[in-house]
């Protein structure tokens, strides 16, 4: 009698789908310096556009009001959205950049380690730099977090679910030699 569910039992089950727990940036707090800048070049603008007697100097006022934004508001604001931190069922998926786009994932099968660094600021709006560590050389930090400490009990659990459900002899190197050594002798 064959499962009408699943038609062939030595087959295995399908993994199920990666699902997004969250997706993160830095905390907005990292804004509040570029966005002061950008009231104060606003207001002295305005103010000193029409106050001096040269054309010239008029659109050198403007000028250097919009290299100031550019340079202290916009690119601040550019580099705060073009960081990503994606968390799923499989993975921690890290994009930055805006010219040159730069993906790192690590898989929860892989072995890692979480950990939490705050400054007293980041304490006050609890937020903090998540670092997962996967080997001396493996380290992903996910900077300047909201809910830094939910986002680190959430990487630990979900951590130990993958572990659980691969069994004690699951291997995450994902070498199917076990502690066998095998050598390259081509030329």
């Amino acid at each position: 009698m064959t499962n009408p569910v699943h038609p062939n039992p030595a087959a295995p089950l399908p993994a199920p789908p990666e699902v997004v727990i969250a997706r993160l940036r830095r905390h907005g707090r990292a804004l509040f310096w570029p966005t002061l800048i950008l009231f104060g070049t606003a207001a002295a603008t305005g103010y000193f556009a029409g106050a001096v007697a040269e054309p010239w100097q008029n659109t050198l006022v403007l000028v250097g009001g919009a290299a100031v934004v550019l340079l202290l508001w916009f690119l601040p604001l550019l580099s705060w959205l073009t960081r990503r931190y994606t968390i799923t069922t499989r993975r921690i998926i890290v994009v930055h950049g805006i010219l040159v786009r730069t993906r790192q994932e690590l898989p929860h099968s892989r072995s890692f380690d979480v950990s939490l660094r705050r400054t007293w600021l980041q304490a006050l709006f609890r937020s903090g730099t998540v670092r997962v560590s996967s080997g001396p050389d493996q380290r992903l930090d996910l900077r300047d977090v909201p809910q830094a400490r939910l986002v680190q009990r959430a990487l630990q659990d979900l951590a130990d679910q993958v572990r659980a459900q691969q069994g004690p002899g699951f291997r995450p190197d994902g070498s199917a030699l076990g502690d066998q050594t095998s050598f390259w002798t081509g030329r």
